[in-house]
């Protein structure tokens, strides 16, 4: 099987051709190759697929084989992947997720994708439809127990659920310990992604993310989107903001006129290969 490795400011997946390529079981697969000692080594695997809704699908999975509705630096690579590659000649196109299709906007340097604007849709604040076991219209700065302490979370989905924390400084929690604590806790019945948030400024928020079958990862960029969504509902930000997580950085804009989020990130590619499957 072919494949070719990319990242979003780290967020690394193996990248598959589905137009090409068959593959029986993509969730044993993706448990073997993400693997980053006895595999290629990834946050996982995505499948660029043809689509009968949009001009490409992305079919994702995570490091655990889990199935993933939406990846925001994932699907920037998706971008860079169609273009250079041949599969479009398009600047702007659409994309099926599991959490609804995606509009992209590609930029372009010397005939290859350098960066990629992702129309990330609304944010979603209800509890069911996060989902999280908490009740009211919103979940914003509510105090919930966890591992026996008491913490501040506003809850967002944008296509995964995400729970956003407020930190003084996020380079001394030790996530290890405490992402899987929120991951698997009884309050959120799909699991969910923990960002943990530092206020720089009203224009600057440094982050670091627990993402759900995947752990700690260098980018999430639904995560970026939920946590400038809280940090607006919260007083933290503006409406623009530039999220620093650990493998870079994401430009996060929360229109007002529509309502809906967009992403501004790069995406790289890192290498090609074959592998048996």
């Amino acid at each position: 099987m072919k494949f070719t490795k990319m990242h979003g400011i780290g967020n690394d997946y193996i990248y598959v051709n589905g137009f090409e390529e068959q593959v029986a079981d993509k969730a044993a697969l993706s448990r073997r190759l993400s693997d980053r000692h006895f595999g290629i080594g990834s946050d996982g695997m995505i499948f660029i697929n043809p689509s009968d809704k949009a001009d490409f699908e992305m079919e994702m999975y995570n490091l655990d084989g889990s199935r993933g509705k939406m990846c925001g630096n994932g699907i920037r690579c998706v971008g860079k992947y169609v273009y250079d590659n041949g599969l479009t000649d398009k600047t702007e196109i659409t994309v099926e997720t599991l959490a609804g299709i995606k509009t992209l906007k590609l930029f372009t340097e010397n005939g290859k994708v350098n960066a990629v604007t992702v129309n990330m849709g609304a944010p979603v604040f209800d509890p069911a439809s996060i989902p999280v076991n908490l009740p009211g219209e919103k979940i914003v700065s509510e105090p919930v127990t966890v591992d026996g302490k008491e913490y501040l979370i506003t809850c967002v989905s944008m296509g995964n659920p995400h729970a956003v924390i407020f930190v003084p400084d996020t380079e001394s929690l030790d996530l290890e310990k405490l992402g899987p604590k929120f991951e698997n806790n009884s309050l959120f019945p799909d699991r969910v992604n923990t960002e943990f948030v530092q206020v720089l400024d009203r224009t600057h928020l440094k982050m670091r993310v627990w993402e759900r079958g995947s752990g700690e990862t260098f980018a999430c960029g639904t995560g970026a989107c939920a946590v400038l969504a809280a940090a607006v509902l919260n007083g933290k930000s503006e409406n623009t903001s530039t999220l620093i997580l650990r493998g870079g950085e994401l430009t996060i804009e929360w229109s007002r006129e529509s309502g809906d989020i967009f992403m501004t990130g790069p995406a790289e590619t890192v290498f090609t290969g074959e592998v048996d499957i």
